[in-house]
């Protein structure tokens, strides 16, 4: 008889067990924006509508990691309501965002550009891969001028201040040592003292004095005028608020997005702006680059080479 009584307690403590048990937790929600209002790079070009290459590696990683993306070039959607779904903004994007630009995508309002800013002050995380520094550019680089590079950057683009510097130009893709300078950083772990991969590498200017500087670029060893200048940061993270914004350089080839090197970086980096790991990062910009605000020297743009008349 016992058993037969204790059945219904048995029913009724399963049935609380699941009415009680604890919620499944949330993936955090990632918006990667690609829209190229200048120059668009293939490996986030969308073909015949299908995911670009990085928003395929990105898929791979998320489904690891506990990430749900959601891929946009719209910059039309940008404003409260839209990026209150998100945990992060990840950007690889290029030109004024405001205009409508090469890809013919929708421009965001100053008001979305705001609103992204307010988003991470609030919070929330950052995320900027490669030409996510060529993205408002600032046009500051006529030779003439002692201040052609705004070296401080006090006139720079009010996004420019936000992710911590911005584009000047490339040379040829080249393989260039880059020192780790936060070995503790998430994704930073296992790379080692330094990496060196093949890849477009940037000469980038209008640092935002209070980034805490990643990894440095071994300038000087490098081949081309646009890297005649000392090291320089190739990636950083800041504070914007209560929020996290964090940098890398890299992601021009497909090859680096399948890097293991490039992965690790970019998943430690991802990891933080969204708030799963914690590090502390004092502005260091002075002490581990002080050369950072001296530029490559000005190299007058070759001429188009004029077309061959038609035989």
């Amino acid at each position: 008889m016992l058993p037969k009584l204790l059945a219904p307690l048995v029913c009724l403590g399963l049935a609380l067990s699941l009415v009680f048990a604890a919620p499944e937790t949330k993936k955090p929600r990632i918006l990667f924006f690609s829209k190229s209002s200048g120059f668009e790079h293939s490996v986030i070009s969308w073909k015949n509508g299908q995911p670009s290459y990085a928003e395929k590696v990105l898929l791979e990683l998320g489904a690891k990691q506990g990430w749900d993306f959601e891929f946009s070039k719209d910059g039309s959607k940008f404003g409260k309501d839209y990026l209150a779904q998100f945990d992060a903004v990840f950007f690889y994007t290029t030109g004024n965002l405001l205009e409508e630009g090469t890809d013919k995508q929708p421009p965001m309002t100053a008001e979305g550009k705001q609103a992204l800013f307010d988003f991470v002050k609030s919070g929330k995380g950052f995320i900027g891969t490669h030409s996510a520094s060529d993205t408002f550019h600032t046009n500051n680089e006529s030779k003439k001028g002692p201040d052609r590079y705004l070296n401080h950057g006090e006139k720079a683009d009010s996004y420019v201040r936000f992710l911590g510097g911005e584009f000047i130009k490339h040379g040829a893709q080249q393989a260039v040592k880059n020192t780790v300078v936060n070995p503790t950083f998430p994704g930073f772990e296992k790379v080692g003292p330094e990496y060196s991969l093949h890849e477009e590498w940037y000469s980038l200017k209008d640092f935002t004095p209070d980034i805490h500087v990643l990894s440095l670029m071994d300038a000087p060893a490098m081949t081309g005028d646009e890297y005649k200048r000392p090291p320089f940061p190739s990636a950083w993270a800041r504070k914007e608020g209560e929020g996290r914004v964090w940098y890398t350089a890299m992601g021009h080839r497909e090859d680096i997005w399948t890097n293991p090197v490039f992965q690790d970086i970019l998943i430690g980096g991802v990891r933080w702006a969204l708030g799963q790991v914690q590090a502390e990062i004092p502005a260091n910009l002075k002490d581990v680059a002080p050369g950072a605000y001296t530029n490559p020297p000005y190299v007058e743009p070759k001429p188009p080479t004029p077309a061959k008349p038609k035989k």
